[in-house]
């Protein structure tokens, strides 16, 4: 096998690529150590329970108060900065009246930032930063280790090839997206509406977790992961020169589906669920992690399929 690592920077790239990579990866970095932070205080949180003692209960909402204003700070910086390749792409996206992928995204942040601000604000209710974090820094991944890939790869046709299916299949990804923002934004809203008619003190709860499983986080990361993988792919294999270039192609677009439309599928399954009320925002969270931690593992295996020989190996070869 050829030593290769998508992390090599080439010899040739430009200033201006090569400090395109060095301000994603301050961004990916610092978006991880704020998520860890906020993630370590929003821990206090979960802890809470009516049946506790009133003194121990007074002296962790106390505690909770402080950690949630400590995680709007830390939150702040990753929306301002870390996020902000989403919020540019963004307003380019409309402005040239197309919906790209960053448009749902940042629906997404701000539909679990902005009530979590105001959470912090009024001190009463509970917060997501934790799961904004989360998501910025997970998507950031995703994006890194597909300019990594792009840019260490080089040129060449399969390359080439994998470039025009990334861009192709990204406007159906990006369409995919939006809408699924946008009516889970509206359904959101709607169910929050409902609840608050018949059981009021469970509205925003159930508001709160319709909107942070609107994050298309798993969306956004299921073609550059995928587009990853096949590059890192065709240049790590043991006999790249042999590959069926175009199996591979195909193969990256099966992968990119299943990732897309699985992260749907797993959506659609919980949105009932959270309307019901049975999804807490917090389980909501999780959910949202473990369809981002599934779209990478998915992408892992076209990298495994074809960059480590076996058996069936040979059948991916022509």
């Amino acid at each position: 096998m050829r030593a290769f690592s998508i992390f090599s920077t080439p010899s040739g790239l430009s200033d201006g690529d090569r400090q395109k990579r060095r301000h994603m990866l301050a961004r990916m970095g610092l978006g991880w150590l704020a998520m860890m932070q906020v993630m370590m205080f929003a821990f206090p949180g979960y802890l809470r329970s009516e049946s506790m003692a009133p003194e121990n209960l007074e002296l962790l909402d106390q505690a909770i108060f402080l950690m949630n204003w400590i995680s709007l700070i830390l939150t702040v910086p990753v929306m301002l900065y870390c996020a902000w390749p989403v919020w540019q792409g963004a307003f380019n996206s409309l402005r040239r009246g197309r919906v790209g992928m960053d448009v749902p995204v940042a629906l997404g942040i701000i539909a679990a930032f902005i009530p979590s601000a105001v959470t912090t604000w009024t001190g009463h209710g509970e917060v997501y930063f934790d799961s904004v974090t989360m998501f910025v820094a997970f998507l950031l991944t995703a994006r890194y280790l597909e300019l990594c890939a792009r840019q260490s790869v080089g040129g060449g046709k399969v390359h080439q090839m994998i470039e025009q299916f990334r861009i192709s299949v990204s406007v159906r990804a990006n369409r995919v997206a939006f809408w699924f923002v946008l009516v889970q934004l509206v359904l959101a809203f709607l169910v929050g509406a409902v609840w608050y008619v018949y059981a009021p003190q469970h509205a925003i709860a159930v508001m709160v977790a319709l909107l942070v499983m609107s994050c298309p986080c798993a969306m956004a990361m299921a073609v550059p992961t995928a587009v990853a993988a096949a590059h890192a792919s065709y240049s790590a294999a043991p006999d790249a020169a042999r590959l069926n270039t175009l199996q591979l192609v195909q193969a990256t677009g099966l992968i990119a589906r299943q990732n897309l439309y699985g992260a749907v599928a797993w959506h659609l399954l919980m949105t009932p669920l959270a309307a019901f009320g049975l999804v807490a925002p917090w389980l909501a969270a999780i959910t949202m992690l473990l369809s981002s931690l599934a779209v990478a593992a998915n992408s892992w295996r076209l990298y495994r399929k074809y960059t480590r020989p076996h058996d069936g190996w040979q059948a991916a070869v022509a």
